[in-house]
């Protein structure tokens, strides 16, 4: 209890004074590492501080280079699809010419085949295939040719604007994804640290599965521009091709016409030519026949009193006259009557003889003349159908020139065509050449 009640132990004043000092060390050490740790702490602040002030501003700098090449891609695209819109306009405008020009070759052809069709009429020796047949066909595959080339220029045509609207539609898209990034990184770069409505997020730090690289958006781009710098460029040659049939195809046509017109006029001049000396030779024909008659009635009344046998022989030689046509031939039986009239009149010398010359001849003549009256009908029928039938419906064949393929000259109802005299009328014996 006593040990329990002392006092405790008093320290030197050395221990006194070395306490002291211990807690002055002790105390400016701490002084010390806390002003330094204020101080680096202070640089610290200041240090991040510059660095999140020149973060942002690379960032914002990257932002802004980033907009600047965003924009830059989509004015190009925006240049190449004002570009390809306004080439596959032209070329909506040509594909429109061409159905145009397609349509407009199937009357000429219809005409061409008309004009075949009616010079397939001819009868005779006329039915000849002549030069303006030959024209006539050559133009009808002249026709068809190009009605075939429009066909192809035409398949052409739509292929590519088919192809211009996928580059258009690849275009677009980009663009719209361009328009969509501008307004993402433009709402980025407009930031600042006192924007409302900023905050931090969980996970942002990551990469998109389905991001690409800058080379990678970079050649997207490129690809679309060059794919539409390319469908217009082939719209720009295929213009050009389009122009070019269409000036070969009318060129072409419009040259053949004259051609074939030509060959009508020609082949007319001729076949009147023979018309009319077919004509001249009737003429003198009939002016034989005429005369012949003459000789033979001073024949018939000198042998009048000529005994049954001659009258029968006569009799049988004058009925045989009136035989129709091609049956009036100087046949087996035409020559026993000519030599039973010898036989059986003896006496009738030289005066019979030239009688039955005369009727020989007369026969002849009446079968020349209706040779001949059947030869003109046959070139006044030849003559109908190309120049009333043919020549007049051609003339809405040519072209009027320039690009306009679509309109030709009024069209004429060969069937409504009336006849010029009556030699005209039904010569073909065909029910289409219609006279009034």
């Amino acid at each position: 209890m006593a040990k329990l009640l002392q006092h405790p132990p008093k320290f030197l004043p050395s221990e006194w004074h070395i306490a002291n000092k211990n807690q002055y060390h002790r105390a400016e050490a701490q002084r010390s590492r806390s002003e330094r740790l204020v101080a680096e702490s202070q640089r610290l602040v200041n240090e991040i501080e510059k660095t999140t002030r020149k973060s942002q501003s690379d960032v914002n700098k990257k932002l802004e280079q980033r907009l600047e090449e965003v924009r830059f891609w989509k004015k190009e695209l925006d240049d190449k699809l004002e570009q390809l819109v306004h080439a596959t306009e032209d070329l909506l405008i040509y594909q429109t010419r061409l159905e145009k020009a397609l349509e407009s070759f199937k009357e000429p052809l219809h005409i061409t085949e008309k004009c075949l069709e009616y010079r397939e009429k001819r009868v005779g020796i006329d039915l000849v295939h002549d030069e303006v047949e030959q024209e006539l066909i050559k133009e009808a595959e002249i026709i068809r040719g190009a009605m075939a080339l429009l066909t192809r220029t035409l398949e052409e045509t739509s292929e590519q604007i088919r192809l211009n609207r996928a580059a258009k539609y690849s275009l677009e898209k980009d663009l719209r994804d361009k328009f969509t990034a501008l307004t993402i990184d433009d709402i980025c770069f407009s930031l600042n640290n006192n924007s409302p409505d900023i905050k931090c997020s969980e996970n942002v730090v990551r990469v998109e599965a389905n991001s690409v690289s800058l080379e990678d958006w970079m050649d997207f781009s490129n690809t679309n521009v060059e794919k539409a710098d390319k469908q217009r460029n082939n719209s720009l040659t295929l213009k050009a091709l389009v122009d070019r049939t269409l000036s070969q195809t009318a060129n072409d046509l419009s040259r053949q016409c004259d051609v074939v017109d030509t060959a009508f006029k020609n082949g007319l001049k001729e076949t009147k030519d023979a018309r009319d000396k077919l004509a001249a030779h009737l003429a003198k024909v009939m002016e034989e026949i005429a005369s012949q008659e003459k000789n033979i009635t001073v024949l018939e009344k000198a042998i009048l009193d000529q005994e049954g046998p001659a009258k029968v022989a006569h009799t049988r030689l004058e009925t045989r006259t009136h035989r129709p046509n091609v049956e009036l031939c100087h046949d087996g039986a035409q020559h026993r009557l000519i030599k039973e009239v010898d036989e059986i009149t003896h006496n009738v010398a030289r005066l019979k003889e030239m009688l039955a010359q005369a009727q020989v001849e007369l026969r002849g003549l009446n079968g020349r003349q209706l040779a001949l009256q059947e030869e003109i009908q046959v070139k006044e029928n030849t003559i109908y159908i190309d120049e009333v039938l043919c020549m007049r419906v051609r003339k809405s064949i040519p072209p009027r020139g320039g690009d306009d393929h679509g309109k030709w000259a009024g069209d004429l109802d060969p069937d409504t065509v009336c006849c010029k005299s009556d030699s005209q009328r039904g010569i073909s014996g065909d029910s289409t050449l219609k006279c009034c």
